[in-house]
């Protein structure tokens, strides 16, 4: 077991590093084809953070691990509310100015309850698979088009987040060193997370849940309290609510429409995905009302977040 979490850890910093690398090739190759900052960072923003769970969940999937996949996506969500953003808030209140955060987050409520209707019978189809990739494109397209008429502060803001240098080779290197990190980072914490798992009494959904989802979080958590301190809480919120839309809609949505006929644990259904839908739901208030999240509320998530992982912990096991 000890050697296994030595491996899962050496594969969570691989995962760290690629996932770095390849959000700053992506800008710089958008910038170089013509992009403007703007959209690629809100792209980068939004949805570059999930690039590592994107990784882990394709070598579960090719592995033949889908309930490790399943945990790892849906975990992740959990951890991205109560874990980033808690964490964040609690050392610095995020303000937030960007008004197209509260829709997205309707989105995101939205397309939880829809995979829990569709996921009632114990399987997602290919239809439903590619219904929910579909969503994620509108998701994007709203995005861009709200974000435009945003302040320009915000606007700024957000550009600043994906300028880097637009020389070709120097991308190019960057896209091929990401993807050789993420390959290896994947590889690592997929095979050894069973291992890992079974030493700590888990099953592989739990593993998902858990160890794996909560790992591959840590970097994304350091990265929001940075930027919390700095005052960009439109950033830190924007990945929160972002990467969970993509880990729903880009990962589930795909597994689904990739396997044809993705069985879903019971629990999956009746426990993890509302979990993720109530923890979206405790930020909605706190968007819809001071437009900060303060220290306190920061608390009350990181309270939620453990009594979840206490809850799955018992629940699970029993």
């Amino acid at each position: 077991m000890f050697d296994a979490m030595g491996w899962f850890v050496l594969g969570l910093v691989l995962l760290a590093l690629g996932g770095d690398s390849i959000v700053k090739g992506a800008s710089g190759l958008a910038q170089r084809i013509g992009a403007s900052p703007f959209v690629a960072g809100l792209v980068l923003v939004a949805f570059g953070t999930s690039l590592p769970e994107l990784a882990v969940n394709l070598q579960a999937i090719l592995r033949g691990q889908p309930a490790l996949a399943l945990g790892n996506a849906v975990g992740s969500n959990v951890a991205n509310f109560g874990l980033t953003l808690g964490a964040a808030a609690l050392v610095s209140p995020v303000v937030l100015r960007w008004r197209a955060l509260s829709p997205m987050l309707l989105m995101l409520l939205a397309g939880t309850v829809a995979v829990v209707i569709m996921g009632l019978d114990g399987v997602l189809s290919r239809v439903d698979g590619i219904v929910l990739l579909l969503a994620f494109v509108g998701v994007v397209a709203f995005a861009a088009a709200r974000t435009r008429r945003e302040s320009p502060e915000l606007q700024d803001a957000i550009a600043a987040f994906a300028r880097t240098s637009n020389d070709l080779g120097l991308n190019l290197l960057r896209f091929a060193i990401a993807a050789v990190l993420l390959y290896f980072g994947s590889r690592l914490v997929v095979n050894s997370a069973p291992t890992l798992g079974e030493g700590l009494g888990m099953a592989p959904l739990l593993t998902g849940l858990l160890p794996v989802a909560i790992g591959t979080a840590l970097p994304e958590v350091a990265a929001a309290i940075a930027a919390a301190r700095r005052g960009q809480g439109d950033i830190v919120a924007g990945h929160v609510i972002g990467a969970s839309l993509f880990n729903l809609l880009v990962v589930v949505g795909g597994m689904a429409a990739i396997d044809g006929s993705l069985a879903l644990p019971e629990s999956f259904v009746r426990f993890e995905l509302p979990a993720a839908g109530v923890f979206a739901l405790m930020l909605y208030p706190m968007l819809r009302g001071d437009l900060r999240v303060s220290k306190n509320e920061g608390a009350a998530l990181m309270i939620a977040f453990l009594a979840w992982v206490a809850f799955e912990m018992l629940i699970m096991r029993a």
